[in-house]
């Protein structure tokens, strides 16, 4: 790993350097429209630190932290449902960094000409989520909300382009689901309720950067350093949102990585929030212990993985499942 600060010796500067060539790191990434697709693009991690990453794409936040599980990483982004059920099911992972508050980026849509004007016109019609999901959570909690049961509708578990073949084919009345799938199923259909609102409600879901804790114990100035770079994307993204347009850099890596359309890209991106690191470190993210906002997010999601028998058990104490050290050393 090459974190060369001051080596005055070419032989140790050399050692390092090759040390850093030598070691691959395994980084998970989704289709989520953030800043932090900039740092992918243009290689800030490999060109600012001198380390070789192995990049790997992602459908859902389920299959990455199953990677992460069997060690084939050594960090994802996911959300916060995927990491509860993770961490709940034994998997020695951290969170260190909010990537964003989904807010209005996550809605349930209804296709256009299926009768469902209002939440009780779902009754017996079929939707479609990613299971293990924040999608799936809210999904959940929005049928509770209006006065549904499970067994009122036909629920699917579908992956994110599975959602998007079959809105096309009209199999589905309903889907709830993220980008760049949302903005394509909106052009049809018509939101009915957002992940903002159910946030609202009491039961907030986010996206997230995880490490695996074998890693993490080892690549602590990696973790800092790499919460450094995105942090400042972040700022420059919150710095020019009032002005940000598809001709920003930012807007431009967003595209290329997910393949999302260009065009689209700055409305989607006014949908979330994008902490920034005094907001991290706060008892609204990833501070206070056990009454952070993170942790406490990831204790509602488990109770709701629970009862829908996806974990076996709770675990008595999600705080050790999130590290603010990173962040804080990051601000210092």
């Amino acid at each position: 790993m090459k974190f060369i600060k001051k080596i005055g010796l070419l032989v140790g500067a050399m050692a390092i350097s090759f040390s850093a060539m030598s070691e691959e790191i395994s980084i998970g990434y989704q289709g989520a429209f953030n800043p932090y697709k900039q740092v992918i693009d243009e290689k800030m991690l490999e060109k600012q630190l001198g380390v070789s990453i192995k990049w790997r794409r992602f459908d859902s936040g389920a299959k990455a932290m199953t990677a992460l599980a069997s060690g084939s990483l050594d960090i994802t982004a996911a959300g916060s449902s995927p990491i509860s059920a993770a961490v709940s099911n034994g998997v020695k992972a951290e969170l260190f960094w909010i990537l964003e508050n989904i807010g209005d980026a996550e809605a349930l849509v209804v296709r256009d000409g299926s009768d469902i004007m209002k939440p009780s016109d779902l009754k017996g019609k079929t939707l479609a989520v990613p299971f293990v999901s924040t999608t799936h959570f809210h999904m959940m909690f929005a049928l509770e909300q209006f006065g549904l049961k499970p067994k009122d509708v036909r629920l699917l578990n579908m992956q994110p382009s599975a959602i998007s073949a079959s809105w096309r084919r009209g199999d589905i009345d309903a889907a709830f689901i993220w980008d760049p799938v949302l903005s394509e199923i909106k052009k049809t259909g018509h939101v009915l309720v957002t992940s903002k609102t159910l946030s609202a409600w009491g039961k907030p879901t986010f996206d997230g950067l995880v490490a695996n804790k074998k890693f993490s114990e080892t690549h602590k100035e990696f973790l800092v350093d790499l919460v450094k770079i995105i942090a400042s994307v972040d700022k420059k993204y919150n710095d020019n949102k009032s002005s940000f347009t598809s001709e920003n850099p930012i807007a431009k890596s967003i595209s290329k990585v997910t393949g999302g359309d260009l065009n689209s890209v700055p409305a989607v991106m006014a949908l979330y929030e994008y902490p920034p690191l005094a907001d991290q470190v706060s008892c609204a993210w990833l501070g206070c212990g056990g009454k952070g906002g993170a942790v406490s997010a990831l204790k509602a999601t488990s109770e709701f993985l629970l009862d829908q028998k996806k974990i076996s058990d709770l675990k008595e104490d999600y705080s050790v499942f999130v590290n603010p050290e990173y962040a804080e050393a990051a601000m210092k």
